[in-house]
């Protein structure tokens, strides 16, 4: 099983136990973390990156195009 498939399962299985707002809380602070680390040198590319995993979890809840 591949990097991503495992990542997409454990994501899952966060979603499923403490539900979206919580893995979407952990999502944005791991982002902070990383901002801070590369000390805003990379905000933009950081930025995205929590975006597009917060629009995941909100799929995999059901919201938006959760029938994907």
């Amino acid at each position: 099983m591949s990097f991503f498939n495992k990542a997409k399962d454990a994501a899952k299985q966060g979603v499923d136990k403490v539900g979206a707002d919580k893995v979407g809380d952990g999502i944005d602070r791991a982002g902070e973390f990383a901002d801070e680390k590369t000390g805003g040198k990379h905000s933009d590319k950081i930025d995205k990156g929590v975006d597009a995993a917060r629009d995941h979890v909100d799929r995999m809840d059901g919201g938006e195009d959760g029938n994907r």
